[in-house]
């Protein structure tokens, strides 16, 4: 396993800057370690998989776990405001960096490939791991 760390900086989507670090990097199967810093805009797909909000303030990222792979991302994330209340949900484009997003991400390539396909009992693209050793 191989560890990424690196920095996003104001204005940067918080998604797509990651999806694009992998593709620049060829990491083809990783995982969400960390990610640390905060946000003035947060797009967020809600519980019932539908619903697309978008919250506009600043926030502090709390938490946020994810896995990638060549065909396709899956990340969480939570954010606490400024009055200390948390919303989360499933990260969409345009969540924008405020000051900073710092960044740890394990590299599971050499050991797993990680896919994901279309499951009928989901509805959704869901994760297939295969293990390379």
């Amino acid at each position: 396993m191989k560890y990424h760390v690196f920095r996003l900086v104001y204005g940067q989507d918080l998604k797509q800057s990651i999806i694009e670090y992998c593709r620049h990097n060829k990491i083809h199967s990783a995982a969400v370690v960390t990610v640390v810093g905060c946000v003035y805009q947060a797009c967020l797909r809600l519980a019932d998989g539908k619903t697309v909000k978008t919250f506009v303030s600043n926030y502090e990222i709390v938490s946020f776990e994810g896995t990638i792979s060549n065909s396709g991302v899956h990340f969480h994330i939570s954010l606490s405001d400024v009055e200390g209340q948390t919303i989360g949900g499933h990260l969409m484009d345009n969540t924008l960096v405020n000051t900073t997003a710092e960044i740890v991400l394990v590299d599971l390539s050499n050991e797993y490939q990680l896919t994901r396909e279309y499951d009928e009992a989901t509805g959704y693209d869901e994760l297939v791991v295969k293990s390379r050793l």
